[in-house]
């Protein structure tokens, strides 16, 4: 295989499909793989590399698919294993690479490992899991926080033992420094390899392993917004990021090795995360990319966030590439993050083309490609456990997961014939695939126009980039590949910004979301929202640090 083919994912665009709300074929009110399949060929229109879809493994659904008791089998509300190899074959004819969740820091109590490990001490699987001895007065090991809400030991009866749960008690952790752990879960990639998946996207990796000593967290510094959560006010230093989690990806490398063309890119949570997505990373050894929750989580998009974040990541050979996706299951949608909604689909195209023409992967959310905003769910709807526990602090996470709207004058905008899981938001469904397909100025159709340069121009995939500082409140930068250059300028304001590009070279403007060339070249005042995606007309490139 020739590189280019090997590394097929290095600067692809990857559609991140939530199955559960994406199409539902048999009218139970969830999505199904079945819905996946019949689905591809919009996803294929749309100009993607691939696709990632976030869990379908049979589960008890407390945590939506997350909660895995078995990871070798599709659950039943999902369809079944032969679903899934339909999807599989279809999206290789579509030309679709298929990178499916792999969640290694804990299963479901459902699972058998479990049900096993909690029965004694001295069973064959006694040490899968995080056990510890309660403290000399019956209190936890330790003082960790769960992440949803409450310590993160639970006890049980049977061992007279708690057991680590970082996320809800019905989610124990695996423990990883077993090296029999190990090889279990790397069996389990081998037989999503061997049914032909192209890669694994792992979920919370930096959760994998805790600290064998049962050192508590240290206090988080105290700062002038006070935490929301329990969780928020320790620093994890022994809950997770254990400096092993690399030797197991190492591990992990070499199986993926067997295969061709296997791409594997790691969540990594938390408020620091660029040492350990540079740590699982590095070399040739662990894995191809990782993305962090910068964007994700981030209340506004400024110039200085976007070049603390892309710009930490270099040409070094040494590096891994980084991926960036600004919503997706776990945040709320950008629109409704980064704007007030009254330029909703303006600013949802100026994100897009951000989105598209940064140095790294692109993940896009199912919807996002559709300007949509994240829905209302009330309170007596809510599912998601996240959002229960701390409302009404958050926006939750079920806002960005309500059903996909396929049609606007059906019911449940054409996701199911019958009243779906989450309820389908009345401002989604104008905003429907339908709709926008016909309308040459929609979201969609606009989305569709810059993957398809980003494909035809390789600076824009592969190019380094260097920001150009200062340049009055905007976001602008240059993609650079050998003797082509790109020129990509962003007001990501609500005021109107007049602006020149610094260097002597003229751009042709080949992309603009309302920001009108001027005689076909860069223009000089750029309204609220509004942007242009040039390139240099003469091929000698200049210096473009400033």
């Amino acid at each position: 295989m020739s590189a280019s083919k090997a590394e097929w994912w290095r600067g692809a665009v990857i559609y991140q499909i939530y199955p559960r709300s994406f199409l539902d074929t048999n009218a139970d009110g969830v999505g199904d793989l079945k819905g996946v399949f019949a689905a591809l060929d919009y996803i294929a229109d749309l100009g993607v590399d691939g696709v990632w879809l976030s869990p379908f493994f049979t589960s008890p659904m407390k945590d939506f698919g997350y909660d895995v008791a078995d990871y070798c089998d599709v659950d039943p509300v999902f369809g079944v294993l032969s679903d899934f190899d339909a999807v599989l074959g279809k999206a290789r004819q579509l030309g679709l690479k298929i990178i499916i969740d792999q969640v290694y820091s804990h299963t479901s109590d459902a699972h058998p490992w479990f049900q096993e490990s909690r029965q004694n001490k001295h069973n064959p699987k006694a040490d899968w899991y995080v056990w510890a001895d309660p403290q000399p007065d019956g209190s936890p090991p330790t003082n960790w926080q769960s992440v949803f809400g409450g310590g993160a030991w639970a006890w049980d009866s049977r061992r007279r033992q708690y057991y680590l749960h970082n996320f809800l008690a019905s989610q124990p952790d695996l423990n990883l420094h077993n090296d029999a752990v190990q090889n279990a879960l790397l069996n389990v990639a081998r037989f999503w390899l061997d049914r032909g998946v192209d890669g694994f996207r792992l979920d919370a990796l930096n959760f994998a392993m805790h600290d064998p000593k049962l050192r508590d967290n240290p206090p988080a510094p105290v700062t002038d917004k006070p935490p929301e959560r329990p969780f928020d006010y320790q620093r994890h230093l022994y809950n997770r990021s254990h400096p092993d989690i690399p030797l197991f990806l190492e591990r992990l490398r070499t199986v993926t090795e067997e295969y061709e063309g296997v791409f594997t890119v790691a969540e990594v949570v938390g408020p620091e995360p660029l040492a350990e997505m540079k740590a699982f990373t590095e070399g040739n050894a662990r894995l191809h990319s990782a993305y962090n929750f910068t964007f994700l989580y981030a209340d506004q998009l400024t110039a200085k966030l976007t070049i603390d974040a892309v710009g930490a990541w270099g040409d070094n050979p040494n590096e891994g590439w980084p991926s960036w996706a600004f919503s997706n299951h776990d945040a709320p949608r950008v629109v409704s993050r980064w704007t007030d909604g009254a330029q909703a689909s303006q600013a949802a195209k100026l994100f897009a083309m951000i989105l598209l023409s940064l140095r790294g992967n692109a993940f896009l959310y199912q919807g996002e490609e559709l300007g949509l905003p994240q829905a209302d769910v009330p309170f007596a709807l809510l599912q998601d456990p996240e959002a229960i526990a701390n409302w009404p602090l958050t926006l939750g996470r079920d806002g960005a997961r309500t059903p996909m709207p396929w049609r606007s004058e059906v019911p449940n905008a054409g996701f199911s014939e019958s009243a779906p899981w989450l309820p389908v938001d009345p401002g989604h469904a104008a905003l429907s695939v339908e709709t926008q397909k016909t309308d040459p100025n929609s979201v969609l159709h606009f989305v569709r126009q810059i993957i398809a340069l980003r494909k035809r121009r390789p600076e824009l995939r592969l190019g380094d980039i260097q920001f150009i500082e200062n340049a009055d409140g905007l976001l602008a930068y240059y993609r650079t590949l050998q003797d082509k250059r790109a020129l990509c300028v962003f007001n990501i304001t609500e005021k109107q910004v007049r602006w020149s590009p610094p260097l002597n070279d003229r751009f042709s403007v080949i992309a603009q979301a309302d920001a009108a060339p001027q005689d076909n070249g860069p223009p000089s005042t750029l309204a609220p929202y509004s942007g242009y995606l040039a390139i240099a007309d003469k091929k000698t490139i200049t210096n473009t640090k400033n």
